[in-house]
């Protein structure tokens, strides 16, 4: 079965891209913070005298605890501060072997040069993949993504952009149409249902089955490296 970038429509297509996973191996947000701890000491300590709050919390809300991690991360960090840091995560990253998908990459410049309206749309930090995406050389891609707000001790989480905040983030955005739509995780189904084409990435024979069944219809799996 051809991969979805090979076929070429004869009229500009809008293409949706998630970003971890697919662009990148890995979780490019996940990588960023756990840097920042390894770079700082207090952050650890911080850390530590939160920890009786995350071990109440876990039980109850995962997402709480993870945002209680993501805010100690990003403590000290002003708007300004965070653009800075966030930039030379991305060029150090950009430069480490095999962390990118090569396959996806090339897949995304495909439509790029097919005239396909290319968008990403992913859970990542709006800041930290623009200046990824940038390193990159991908300077011309729309990007709707989770988003960061100044806070008094650092930046905090202004909206996480997973699930159904997707279409509702594209709805936004004035795209209320997609033709094709590249993913590795069932979190994505509310973005993969409208899109005439569904293309699962490095997904295993079970998850394809399981996005198929609620999808309701087959879609393409691709093995990219």
């Amino acid at each position: 079965m051809p991969e979805a970038a090979d076929v070429v429509a004869s009229a500009p297509r809008t293409v949706l891209f998630d970003f971890d996973g697919v662009l990148i191996h890995g979780d490019a947000f996940y990588l960023f913070m756990r840097d920042l701890y390894q770079r700082s000491v207090l952050r650890k300590i911080c850390v530590l005298l939160a920890l009786p709050w995350l071990l109440l919390v876990v039980p109850f809300s995962r997402r709480h605890a993870m945002r209680t991690l993501v805010h100690v991360g990003l403590l000290g960090l002003g708007e300004q501060r965070y653009q800075a840091v966030a930039h030379a995560f991305a060029g150090n990253l950009v430069r480490r072997p095999k962390q990118f998908s090569r396959d996806g990459l090339h897949a995304l410049r495909r439509h790029q040069a097919a005239g396909d309206r290319v968008i990403v749309v992913t859970g990542c930090e709006h800041v930290l993949v623009s200046h990824i995406l940038e390193q990159l050389g991908l300077r011309d891609i729309e990007v709707l993504a989770s988003q960061l707000r100044p806070g008094l001790l650092g930046m905090r989480v202004k909206l996480h952009n997973i699930g159904r905040r997707k279409p509702a983030q594209l709805a936004a955005f004035g795209v209320r149409e997609w033709h094709v739509a590249y993913s590795d995780s069932l979190v994505d189904i509310p973005m993969l249902k409208p899109a005439a084409e569904v293309v699962l990435v490095n997904g295993t024979p079970q998850l394809c089955k399981k996005l198929e069944k609620a999808l309701g219809r087959t879609i393409t799996r691709v093995d990219w490296f």
